[in-house]
């Protein structure tokens, strides 16, 4: 399906400044729905004079009128003149009588979406209309929290005509748990005195510890009654209480946490009023703290176990320069680079705490060190890496980096040996499939014979037993040798 922008700049009349309002007004499509108990529809100009519905969102606490997806369709005939008067008059127009669709009464308003000067901007400009469709079908008697609800969706919409809302200065990205009206919703009048109070609104200020009704209290002063003495707060918290910035805050007491956002409402730019969404977050915010908690502890395991690595080749090493048989001390230093090639892997791994790493960082470190220790006084090895290997998976980049590392080490230590050449590393990225070759301008091996030493070995089980993959060396045409590896991408993607 299309995303908002790309139906948007498909129309070829809105700017980036226009796609970033309808985003920010798109964003708040499910709080519009739920206070208006309606299907919320916006929509943008056409090159022909028509209208298409660039978002859609449906109500969680009514039933919708739309069953299948509208985005990407032209307005219906029975729209398009409302639909087009609201956006050439730029005020909010109301159907005259119900309109019927699909055999169910409903009312529909059109709102002309307007958006607030900005730099360049001689005046606010119009960039779309959004609709509100009622289903008229299950009216009944509107409890007194309805009649609220739609009177707060009545004053944004007013907002949304004229250039108040959305507010670019209220922050995006909510935290995980960001309230919703359903969660608890509180209206304050222009001096932050609460006119009404949802029962799950009380209900988490209960929980926090305030035990009278919220009505006719200052959310502010309950908000100061219910904070511990001397404990440190958000400095942002007593600006939501009183509703003067669209901003977010947590309020805690008791061992419980609520998340606030507060909506102030205006009237043509002067402020009216404020609407405060609450959320009881508690649990939320425990479960973000252990993964905090596990993250860190992690990424010291990681970092501990870099540091033991390369304590352990830092042992072999000196083990290596101490023994006095030429095949103890090469077993020794290939031990050795083995290991650092490891921690170089999980030095990476502790530096971040995503689940998938640069390989193409990882594997240029190891290079290096691969490089450095394989390479003997009359040996002139020159290393080449070309292509991309990506991002993968961080459980997988140490068996490729060791699998890696064996075949450039093979390649300097016996196909250069006391000659001048180069190592090409070569790494292509498809949907299917990674390739690596690695390429080598040595002595070649005979056609069919590969080395039956430790490092092959070490090499096959790496590649075909943990990577699920395939192996091949042969020699190229003149001189050298060329390896080829191909791992199955599903693979990767799945582990």
């Amino acid at each position: 399906m299309s995303t908002l922008s790309d139906l948007v700049y498909a129309q070829g009349r809105s700017s980036e400044a226009d796609v970033e309002w309808l985003h920010r007004l798109a964003g708040d499509g499910q709080l519009l729905a739920d206070l208006a108990f309606a299907d919320i529809v916006i929509w943008v100009p056409t090159a022909d004079d028509s209208f298409i519905a660039v978002a859609h969102t449906r109500p969680s606490g009514a039933a919708t009128l739309f069953y299948r997806d509208i985005v990407g369709d032209l307005v219906r005939p029975q729209w398009r003149t409302q639909v087009r008067d609201a956006f050439t008059r730029v005020e909010i127009v109301d159907s005259a009588s119900p309109d019927w669709f699909e055999e169910t009464p409903t009312r529909v308003r059109a709102v002309p979406i307007v958006r607030a000067r900005g730099r360049g901007d001689a005046s606010p400009s119009i960039i779309g209309v959004l609709t509100r469709h009622t289903n008229l079908g299950e009216a009944r008697t509107p409890s007194r929290q309805q009649i609220t609800f739609n009177d707060c969706a009545d004053d944004l919409f007013g907002m949304i005509a004229n250039a108040d809302f959305p507010d670019l200065s209220a922050p995006t990205s909510p935290r995980r748990g960001a309230p919703r009206a359903s969660d608890g919703l509180i209206r304050m009048d222009v001096d932050g005195i609460t006119t009404f109070a949802s029962p799950n609104a009380l209900s988490a200020f209960n929980r926090l510890g305030f035990d009278d009704e919220l009505e006719g209290e200052s959310l502010l002063e309950v908000a100061s009654g219910i904070l511990p003495k001397g404990r440190d707060f958000d400095e942002s918290l007593p600006i939501v209480m009183a509703g003067r910035a669209p901003w977010r805050a947590d309020i805690e007491g008791r061992g419980v946490t609520v998340s606030l956002r507060t909506i102030p409402l205006k009237d043509r730019g002067h402020r009216i009023g404020a609407i405060v969404l609450c959320r009881d977050v508690t649990e939320i915010r425990h479960q973000e703290q252990e993964l905090i908690t596990k993250d860190a502890t992690i990424r010291e395991i990681h970092h501990r176990v870099k540091n033991n690595l390369q304590t352990v080749a830092s042992l072999l090493r000196i083990q290596a320069r101490r023994t006095h048989s030429d095949e103890a001390r090469d077993a020794l230093t290939h031990a050795m680079r083995r290991v650092s090639a490891i921690a170089v892997v999980h030095d990476t791994l502790s530096e971040g705490l995503a689940q998938n790493v640069d390989f193409d960082d990882v594997f240029d470190r190891v290079l290096k060190l691969v490089v450095e220790v394989a390479a003997s006084p009359n040996t002139r090895a020159r290393t080449l890496k070309t292509g991309t290997f990506g991002t993968l998976p961080s459980a997988y980049a140490t068996p490729l980096a060791l699998a890696l590392t064996e075949l450039v080490t093979n390649a300097v230590e016996h196909g250069l040996a006391d000659r001048e050449g180069e190592v090409e590393i070569i790494a292509e990225r498809t949907p299917d499939t990674l390739d690596v070759k690695v390429r080598d301008t040595g002595v070649g091996l005979p056609e069919g014979q590969v080395g039956r030493g430790l490092g092959t070995q070490i090499v096959r089980t790496l590649i075909q037993g943990e990577l699920s993959g395939s192996i091949d060396w042969h020699t190229l045409v003149g001189s050298g040798t060329e390896v080829t590896i191909e791992i199955p991408m599903r693979y990767l993607e799945r582990a």
